[in-house]
């Protein structure tokens, strides 16, 4: 007996990640084809997050939000824990269509997923070429300088292990030599909804939680504002401080 609701509910979960796939294999078609036509990167971008909020919404994921009155609505870099492949799909869908992001140059590899991310006007980053690492954060600073709001992940990368890894420092001086708000934003949930290595969604509750944000024209030292955003997220996670562990 005590087998039988073990059963059901793996089959619940095989259902659930079936509907969510389904859901968002007919978004993601509809999705390359709107942005391969469709002309101006705004205009795409809209497309992008309408269709995102779509895809949560249908598969039952649309998480809840807190905080949004702390977002801006002038130019500012957002900074997020990462956790799962469906962080920047979600993101993307919550956050205003100005937001651009930066993105491991690792995933331009992904060819589909390449255009698309190209033709929405998101940025590349290489982690492990430090010449076209430099000329990558360049071309970064002349989109912030311009105006444009960005998103970053600092961690870089995420891993099985929960947990808040090491912030690189890309994020925080790019704000700091425009003067641009720091926001924190902490994202809960997608690790138990699509944890690295599974590619069938479970059900869980997400979460996005919207900190406090820095001026940084007020306090452009680096280590200070990578410290505010690193310990409000981390207050929000529920996961622990990786760095305590060396």
């Amino acid at each position: 007996m005590s087998d039988k609701p073990k059963f059901l509910q793996k089959i619940g979960y095989m259902l659930y990640g079936a509907r969510f796939l389904f859901v968002w294999a007919f978004l993601w078609l509809s999705l390359i084809c709107m942005v391969a036509v469709t002309p101006g990167e705004h205009r795409r971008r809209r497309i992008a997050r309408k269709l995102g909020i779509y895809a949560f919404h249908l598969s039952g994921a649309w998480p809840t939000i807190i905080g949004l009155h702390q977002l801006p609505k002038n130019a500012a870099i957002v900074v997020a824990n990462h956790a799962s492949y469906l962080d920047g799909p979600l993101l993307a869908a919550v956050l205003p269509h100005r937001f651009q992001f930066v993105i491991k140059r690792e995933i331009s590899q992904i060819k589909l997923l390449s255009f698309v991310l190209h033709r929405t006007g998101e940025h590349f980053v290489d982690r492990f070429d430090p010449k076209r690492g430099t000329s990558g954060t360049r071309r970064i600073l002349k989109t912030a300088t311009n105006g444009a709001s960005l998103a970053f992940f600092p961690e870089g990368t995420f891993r099985l292990e929960p947990g808040l890894r090491r912030f690189q420092n890309g994020a925080f001086t790019i704000a700091a030599r425009n003067n641009m708000l720091l926001v924190p934003l902490t994202i809960r949930g997608t690790r138990k909804m699509l944890p690295q290595g599974s590619w069938l969604p479970r059900p869980a509750q997400l979460e996005i939680i919207i900190g406090t944000p820095l001026d940084t024209t007020e306090n452009q030292d680096l280590a200070i504002a990578m410290e505010h955003c690193r310990m409000q997220i981390l207050q929000a996670m529920d996961e622990p401080d990786l760095l305590e562990k060396k």
